[in-house]
């Protein structure tokens, strides 16, 4: 009698479906492009996370350069709210504190804008209008002064301008 080979397991049945699971190529491009994308998703969101957490700190501290700039200038005014006693003393204080803080700005970038000639839209702002036997739009006085942060105005000038007298001859009715 002759054995019997024990019938493996792999019948034809289970060898076609191993072909089956042979993954198309443009399927498994299509699997590896979405797998790379999502990847460059995530880690742009992260980015995206990092840059926002970066600029939240540097804007935290950012004034600190500035604000301890003016420490010695609220020192100042301390100093000359204690002498209010003496006039004089008091209005040289103060003075001292114009002067340290403009100091103070201009070394920031801060200019005073020009409030005189001719008016100008981009640097003034007009609030009166006053009758003139200047020409039009001749600044005639400041009201409040303008500043530009290097090439930024901030605050536009005051300004009080003229206008040209509207003398009209009699009519000569008849």
């Amino acid at each position: 009698m002759k054995k019997e080979k024990p019938k493996s397991h792999k019948s034809e049945e289970t060898k076609s479906p191993s072909k089956e699971t042979k993954i198309d190529p443009k399927d498994q491009k299509i699997s590896e492009l979405t797998d790379t994308l999502q990847r460059l998703q995530a880690e742009f969101e992260n980015y995206k996370k990092y840059v926002e957490k970066q600029k939240a700190e540097f804007l935290k501290y950012a004034k600190a350069d500035m604000i301890e700039q003016l420490l010695p200038i609220l020192d100042s005014f301390e100093l000359a709210l204690k002498s209010t006693k003496d006039n004089e003393k008091l209005i040289q204080g103060m003075e001292l504190i114009y002067t340290q803080l403009y100091s103070l700005l201009e070394k920031q970038g801060i200019k005073r804008i020009d409030a005189k000639g001719k008016f100008n839209p981009h640097l003034h702002e007009v609030l009166l209008k006053e009758e003139s036997d200047q020409e039009e739009d001749i600044i005639l006085e400041e009201l409040q002064k303008g500043y530009m942060l290097n090439d930024k105005v901030l605050r536009h000038s005051k300004v009080k301008v003229s206008k040209c007298s509207t003398k009209t001859p009699p009519s000569n009715k008849q």
